[in-house]
């Protein structure tokens, strides 16, 4: 009777515990690769001059995770310059779409946070969701392949309960051809280091503007 018991029961609360151990473990992981790689990055002069294609890799990483500090286009017009443009386009696709990959992963998990759950039903963000909804994947479409900001289609993706491998579509058909354009462009052009570093630099500056403006106005109240 016990044995019957025991196989016929639901689990109890204490062998659904660990699940959520598990999704803190994944995240905590996630973000912990990621600063792995940018501190890796830049911090070491060697692998920042490095043509190696692992480099071009690795590197999609940090700068397509969420809001992404660091800009990709620059480190790809740099590696374009030495590789065909359907190389440098492949090494950089199969990147992106693990990186997004983790964007959802890691987007899934903040929102299932109690507090963000609160933001995800506000009246703003729902009115974003039934806009996204009414065409997600030629949403998805016309911000990967143009200059449109495309974070923010990484959380409505998640808020919308989006299926993440018709997203990882998305993102393939709309960023293969857009980085085998700047490939050809990178190749044709060979956009020389200085000119590269100098866009890397404007483009750092123009992604962390709002940080600074809130940590000059901190400092300007002490």
């Amino acid at each position: 009777m016990d044995t019957y018991k025991n196989i016929c029961s639901p689990p109890s609360v204490k062998e659904k515990q660990p699940l959520p151990k598990i999704r803190t473990t994944v995240f905590v992981l996630e973000f912990g690769l990621i600063i792995f790689l940018l501190v890796l990055w830049l911090s070491c002069d060697s692998i920042r001059r490095s043509k190696n294609l692992w480099v071009l890799f690795f590197y999609s990483f940090p700068s397509q995770f969420l809001i992404a500090i660091v800009p990709h286009e620059p480190v790809f017009f740099y590696f374009s310059k030495f590789y065909p443009p359907i190389v440098t386009t492949l090494v950089s696709v199969s990147a992106t779409l693990i990186t997004e990959a983790l964007n959802y992963s890691v987007f899934k998990f903040v929102l299932d946070l109690r507090y963000f759950r609160k933001i995800g039903n506000s009246v703003i963000i729902n009115k974003l969701v039934d806009v996204f909804n009414k065409a997600p994947f030629s949403a998805l479409l016309v911000a990967g392949f143009t200059p449109v900001p495309f974070y923010p289609l990484r959380f409505l993706v998640v808020l919308a309960h989006y299926p993440v491998m018709k997203y990882l579509l998305a993102v393939f058909l709309s960023r293969t051809p857009r980085f085998y354009l700047f490939a050809l462009l990178g190749r044709s052009i060979k956009i020389p280091d200085y000119f590269l570093l100098i866009l890397f630099i404007f483009l750092v500056a123009i992604a962390n503007i709002p940080f600074a403006k809130k940590l000059l106005r901190k400092i300007c109240h002490c």
